[in-house]
């Protein structure tokens, strides 16, 4: 199961643990995803989309429907 959100594309980076001594070794940064399920009443049904809670947030400003939208229109469905 890849750790990707369904509406922005977001996915994991890397990066690095400093330790005190300045010693650098790798590390990843996992992206808040969240499993969530979502009434589209253009479709009338339910869905269920694993998205980050950045993608939660436009979502509850947009709407399900303009927020689905936005993401075809940007290329990431």
């Amino acid at each position: 199961m890849a750790r990707i959100c369904d509406l922005t594309g977001k996915r994991a980076m890397g990066g690095h643990h400093v330790s005190f001594s300045n010693k650098k070794s790798k590390r990843k940064f996992n992206p808040n995803l969240q499993v969530k399920r979502f009434y589209v009443p253009e479709m009338g049904e339910w869905i269920t989309l694993k998205v980050s809670t950045s993608a939660l947030r436009t979502i509850d400003k947009m709407g399900i429907g303009p927020a689905i939208e936005k993401a075809i229109k940007k290329g990431k469905i």
